[in-house]
């Protein structure tokens, strides 16, 4: 139960804080007329969290990072990915939503994923905390900090859609998605920017 109870700690303080990856399951509960219809986005967020914490805690994903080339290459296809993310978002109607702004399902995976495995600091995250926070445990234990790490990554993608669907009642005329569309596209861009930084 120790195991259990530190794994959901542990992955909530690493969920919890604003990024690329919150903001973007968030905007498609808001933006995506039913509920249902987020549903890709969600699901995709939370089988990447899911595959990261399980490479991390096995030391699979250790292997990658000791490749340089491979590590400025995902860095770099990320980068394009949150510039292009964070223009589609600039240009983003929420008032029209229900007919034709709403991301379709190919473009929500796709963002999805390049939000959730090409994103530098998610990966080290998960490899730095949950990855070395899991050599504290074995057998069962190793299983149930894994799938306490895993549940959480999964309630709060589905949570954080629910909300986003809820402000989208709360709020008819747009107003406010438009004023949160446009915050979330100058932190993806200023995202995207300090990875670059990263690079040079």
């Amino acid at each position: 139960m120790e195991a259990f109870l530190h794994g959901m700690i542990l992955a909530f303080g690493l969920i919890l804080p604003l990024g690329v990856q919150n903001v973007f399951v968030f905007s498609q509960g808001a933006t995506q007329p039913h509920l249902v219809r987020a549903l890709p986005a969600t699901i995709t967020a939370a089988i990447c969290d899911t595959l990261l914490i399980l490479l991390a805690v096995f030391g699979l994903s250790l292997i990658v990072l000791q490749f340089e080339w491979l590590r400025i290459a995902l860095m770099s296809v990320g980068i394009l990915f949150l510039l292009y993310m964070g223009y589609t978002i600039w240009r983003s109607n929420p008032a029209t939503a229900d007919n034709n702004e709403a991301l379709p399902i190919k473009k929500q995976i796709l963002f999805a994923l390049s939000v959730s495995l090409l994103n530098p600091h998610a990966i080290l995250d998960t490899i730095g905390v949950i990855g070395t926070s899991a050599l504290k445990y074995s057998g069962t234990e190793q299983i149930l900090f894994t799938a306490a790490c895993v549940l959480i990554s999964w309630l709060w993608f589905i949570g954080l859609t629910i909300a986003g669907a809820s402000l989208k009642k709360l709020d008819s005329s747009g107003k406010l998605m438009n004023i949160f569309n446009k915050c979330s596209a100058i932190f993806i861009w200023a995202t995207a920017l300090y990875l670059l930084s990263g690079l040079l």
